[in-house]
Parts: C-alpha cells; structure tokens; sequence
C-alpha cells in the first residue's frame, strides 16, 4: 500500500487541519495534559536535579494539531506516533515519571523564534540547519529523513520505478535545499530546474511546468495528500545521507540542550529509536525506492 493511500485513509483530514492552523495562527496557544503512555528504559538523569519551566515536571511543546504518524490521533500524551514515543523515551531517559510530562501547543514558526519559551523542548519535525541555530538549540537528531519524487496523476513520470525511468522528466527543486543536490547526483543538472521556494515548485507542477519535483520524504507525503490534486509519491532515493535531520528544538542556550542530546544519543546507541521508527513509521512510510 502506498503512503498516499494510507495518508488519505488515515491521517488527510488532521493534516488538512495542520495546515489551517500553521497558516492562520500566529501565536502560541497551551493545551497541557496528563501523560498516560508507560516508556520503558533506565532513567539515566535525575529530574529534580535539571532546571526546568516547572520544577519537577518536564514541559514538552508540539504542533496543533499534531498528525499522523508522528502523533496519532492528535492525543501526545498517549505515547503514540513516532514523535510522542521518543518524547516519552526522552523524558524517561532524562528521569521523568510520564505523570510528570506537560504537553503545550506551539506553532512551527513560533517554536523556532527567537525569544523565551513556556517549554522545556519541542517536537514536530524539525529540521537542523544553520540559520535556525541563530535562534534556537537543537538536540542532536532522532531521525533522518529521506528525499524523495512528487508528481501527479496522469503525468508519465507517475508510474516510475527505477531513476532510469525518470529519464527525460524535467524535476522541480527549491533552491538552497538538500533536495538540490540529491536530484542533481541522482538526475543530472540538466533535468533539475530550480526555483526560489517549495510553494513556486508545487504550483509548477500543478500548471504542468515539470513533472515532479524532489523534496524531503515527510513533506512529500504531506503535500502529495493534502496539497496537491492527485499527488502520488513516486519514491524515494536510496540514499539517506543527503536527508533532512529532525531534533528537539530547546530555548536558545538552555541548560537542557546537553542532557537532551545525551539522552537522544542514548536513545539511539541502544536501539531505541530504531525500534520505535520501525513500530510506528514502517507501515507509514511504505514507499518504494528508487534505485
């Protein structure tokens, strides 16, 4: 099954509501709830002993709503979805009981602002780059995503299986991105025709101007179901190196951002994350490689 099949059967209708609430909100609005999710694992911090927003409780921020299957059913504190599963791994890590994880509401846009926070660390899907670490820290990170192919129904290139067949396809990137490079190895600079923003290469596609585009596989998914008019993700590329890397994002200089990474780090030596990747996202990102 497809991602786009599985998207529209289970999650369309959270993430078109994602997608009003990042456009029309421009503040932070708070939502706390009890945790009820039972993390296993060593704590390998002592809570009391770390500089919180509320002393003794870890305060975690996240999108409004926040979709599948980083977060299922809209509900963080349930522990379900990829990302509500490593917050509560996080916390547990750093030795927060979950009844002493708060969960608020952030904007994207808001989270990565300069300025102070309500929150301990926040987590939907943000990517590390430069330019953001000039107003926040970033944990080390806890998933990489891989680039993949957009295109429509109908258009040639839907159907391809294998890079070969995108031969001849003039394919769409935004300019500065990763998205760039991996289509220019994987294509040749030739096909790859780029332009100022991710907005001005899907109205491209949309017009008929290309016939795909390359982007990150978790935007993919999202803009293939949601945004565009018989969107299919074609597939994605083998490689993972040139993907984006989502961390917590943290206030800027927070005392936090060490033991955090640490605990993502652990997370990661151990195998954790691997296997909450596996649980929730394997089905979800059922999407075919390119090779």
């Amino acid at each position: 099954m497809s991602f786009s099949t599985t998207l529209r059967r289970a999650s369309v209708v959270a993430l078109a509501a994602s997608t009003l609430a990042l456009a029309g909100c421009s503040t932070s609005t708070d939502a706390d709830s009890s945790a009820s999710a039972s993390p296993s694992g060593d704590a390998t911090a002592t809570s009391t002993a770390l500089q919180t927003y509320t002393e003794g409780k870890l305060t975690i921020a996240t999108g409004e709503p926040a979709y599948e299957p980083w977060v299922l059913n809209d509900d963080p504190a349930s522990g379900e979805g990829f990302e509500a599963a490593v917050a509560y791994a996080v916390a547990d890590q750093l030795g927060f009981a979950p009844e002493d994880v708060v969960w608020v509401r952030t904007t994207f846009d808001s989270a990565i602002a300069p300025g102070a926070k309500d929150w301990d660390l926040n987590i939907q899907q943000f990517s590390i780059t430069d330019e953001r670490k000039q107003a926040v820290d970033f944990s080390s990170p806890y998933y990489t995503a891989t680039q993949a192919v957009v295109s429509v129904e109908g258009n040639k290139y839907a159907d391809a299986t294998t890079v070969a067949d995108l031969d001849g396809a003039v394919v769409g990137v935004a300019v500065g991105t990763t998205s760039y490079d991996v289509a220019v190895a994987a294509l040749g600079e030739g096909n790859v025709s780029v332009f100022n923003t991710q907005a001005d290469v899907t109205a491209a596609l949309t017009a008929g101007q290309i016939d795909a585009y390359v982007t990150d596989l978790p935007s993919a998914l999202y803009q293939a179901a949601v945004e565009l008019d018989g969107g299919v993700v074609v597939g994605q590329f083998a490689d993972a190196t040139g993907g984006d890397q989502f961390g917590f994002v943290l206030p800027k200089d927070s005392a936090l951002t060490e033991p955090v990474t640490a605990a993502v780090d652990a997370l990661t030596a151990d195998g954790t994350l691997a296997s909450l990747e596996t649980e929730w996202l394997s089905d979800a990102i059922d999407v075919p490689v390119l090779n």
